[in-house]
């Protein structure tokens, strides 16, 4: 038997130690919006990188990947408690996608290859421009959220009914013909979306149950996906970020039930630049008790339905990230194959009670360190100790 506790496992290949790890909760989630939005400045404060931020459309051609890891004041505390030698905290992928503009989904603009590239996302962010500013050019000509909204939202839907259209009428004779039950579901499914989308609701809308989810998800819909409305607002209206546009965006994204998130990206761009005592100085200046930034990451986060659970020690401090709703032995499959192959138990203790009491024995004298078996379902901020034996 053995007990790994740091998330890490080695093996001998060609003579060679080899450190594996394996974070299956790899997700994506892509940044949409028309162009001259603040899509590319908002990308420069997320992963601090600087690509092209032009002020005409199609200036970013292909899209752009950065890796953000997520704010979690628990991970500094837990680095100050071990002093580890290796420090990982958990991260995911931002992708930038090129302006959309209207006709995308006919190819307007290199539509269809955008599209293309929002089909391998998790979720969206879409941009939403609530400034006016005469410097910068707006594709309609004036400032309009809802319009700009429906633009793209329009796109998405188009897009996924000519998914729907290409393949409906085949899978309906397949199950006519064969009466094959997954074909009859797959069938009356891709109706039941089809009509939905032809009465302007996007498919995150439908009361779906969990057969047809995974009847439909190799199909990779748009409108299937989680999403966040982000408003880009001046930096004068950071301090009282719910200006006329910024309601409207409220309003229209509360009839299904999305998040907004407003910031100004421009000032977000500039605290990616600082350090973190400069940062700190900057958002006191500006009145805020947080970056925008680190409100859309929890956010983005938080709609995909991840939560995060450690492995701790002097070697290294990790969070790991994990779906809601998986259990230990899963989990532990997260960290590598084979814990989930030879799971025998977790031991488990929640970040609550570690700080509560000061360390780990402290834990285990006040008895709040559990023995949790292959079926116990992790919960955000748990602190485990994997046993296998394989």
């Amino acid at each position: 038997m053995k007990k790994i506790p740091l998330g890490i496992f080695f093996f001998q290949k060609d003579g060679i130690i080899v450190d594996e790890k394996r974070d299956i909760m790899s997700l994506t989630a892509g940044i949409v919006g028309l162009p001259n939005v603040g899509k590319s400045t908002l990308f420069n404060a997320i992963t601090n990188q600087k690509i092209l931020a032009e002020n005409y459309p199609f200036a970013t051609i292909e899209p752009n990947v950065g890796v953000v890891t997520v704010p979690d004041e628990r991970m500094d505390r837990l680095k100050e408690m071990y002093e580890p030698e290796r420090f990982i905290p958990t991260a995911y992928e931002f992708t930038d996608i090129a302006g959309l503009v209207k006709g995308a989904s006919q190819g307007e603009g290199l539509g269809n290859k955008f599209l293309s590239h929002i089909r391998e996302t998790d979720a969206i962010v879409e941009v939403v421009r609530c400034f006016d500013d005469g410097k910068i050019i707006h594709v309609e000509g004036n400032i309009d959220p809802i319009r700009d909204i429906e633009t793209i939202n329009l796109e998405l839907a188009i897009a996924d009914l000519d998914v729907i259209n290409n393949r409906l009428e085949r899978v309906s004779k397949k199950a006519r013909t064969t009466k094959d039950k997954d074909d009859i579901l797959e069938a009356e499914v891709l109706d039941k979306c089809k009509k939905a989308l032809e009465e302007n609701k996007p498919l995150r809308q439908l009361d779906l149950s969990e057969d047809e989810k995974k009847i439909i998800k190799s199909y990779s819909f748009l409108t299937l996906k989680p999403i966040i409305y982000l408003a880009n607002i001046k930096e004068s209206e950071l301090g009282n970020p719910d200006n006329e546009y910024v309601q409207k965006v409220k309003e229209y994204a509360s009839k299904e039930n999305a998040r907004v998130v407003s910031l100004c990206a421009k000032v977000e761009e500039e605290l990616s630049e600082l350090d973190p005592d400069d940062k700190k100085e900057m958002l006191e200046g500006l009145g805020l008790d947080g970056s925008g930034l680190d409100k859309l990451i929890k956010a983005t986060y938080d709609i995909l339905g991840l939560a995060t659970y450690f492995t701790v020690g002097k070697d290294e401090v990790r969070a790991w990230t994990f779906k809601k709703g998986m259990n230990a032995k899963q989990c532990a499959g997260i960290i590598h194959t084979d814990f989930e192959k030879g799971f025998i138990r977790a031991e488990v203790m929640s970040y609550e009670d570690l700080i509560e009491c000061g360390s780990e024995l402290k834990v285990k004298e006040a008895g709040k360190a559990r023995l949790e078996g292959k079926d116990y379902l992790m919960q955000d901020g748990d602190i485990c100790h994997f046993r296998f034996n394989v």
